[in-house]
């Protein structure tokens, strides 16, 4: 976990940087949130599909990790409050030829379905879905990344309180946090200002909230 961490973490990182820095660096404030697309640039139209194919890749991939823990808490919340429901419990053997059964749970069907539904109409229903999703992987960052595993490994090891490596561990996760704060609050807070004020001061903007 440690190494598989620490490459993904490293990667991440590596690219973020090189698109902000190489963003920053072509185009100053004028850099555009999507920097192939965002200054009518479509051609070649393969490394645009590319482009696309990494983000739904990259997306469903992390919406599939994030979610599971969430998922988990309310299939046993399901489990404890309806220990006796066959349509929480009972699963569902459906044949697929040439592999094992499936086993097909009812309530994870309908509670996943439901829930990716949902999550996906307020996504499209958010009228900055750049600056929110910037803004909520920020805020983001910090607890899965840092946080969680630094609780993790100080428990695992069984460190004493106020110990050198504790400190230390503690001053590098305070250190993320407030950079994650200043990273929300500089780039996705400020996008998303700056764009409601575009709406706000346009004709179509004010005739719209007005209705």
């Amino acid at each position: 976990m440690k190494k598989a961490t620490l490459l993904s973490v490293g990667v991440t990182t590596f690219f973020y940087m090189l698109c902000g820095c190489m963003g920053y660096a072509a185009f100053r404030d004028l850099s555009l949130g999507n920097l192939l697309i965002g200054f009518g640039f479509y051609n070649p139209f393969w490394l645009l599909d590319i482009a696309n194919a990494a983000i739904v890749i990259h997306l469903v991939g992390a919406y599939q990790v994030y979610c599971q823990p969430l998922f988990a808490f309310v299939k046993k919340m399901a489990s404890e409050k309806f220990p006796d429901s066959k349509f929480n419990t009972k699963d569902i053997k459906i044949s697929i030829l040439g592999f094992r059964p499936y086993n097909l749970n009812l309530f994870r069907l309908v509670w996943r379905t439901c829930f990716v539904m949902i999550t996906t109409l307020i996504s499209m229903l958010l009228p900055f879905f750049n600056d929110i999703f910037r803004l909520l992987g920020a805020l983001g960052f910090w607890p899965l990344t840092v946080y969680f595993p630094v609780e993790m490994y100080i428990s695992q090891k069984k460190m004493p309180k106020w110990s050198t490596t504790w400190l230390c561990l503690q001053v590098l996760s305070i250190a993320c946090l407030v950079i994650t704060i200043a990273a929300a609050t500089a780039g996705s807070i400020a996008g998303i200002v700056l764009d409601l004020s575009h709406v706000l001061h346009s004709p179509l903007g004010i005739s719209s909230v007005t209705i």
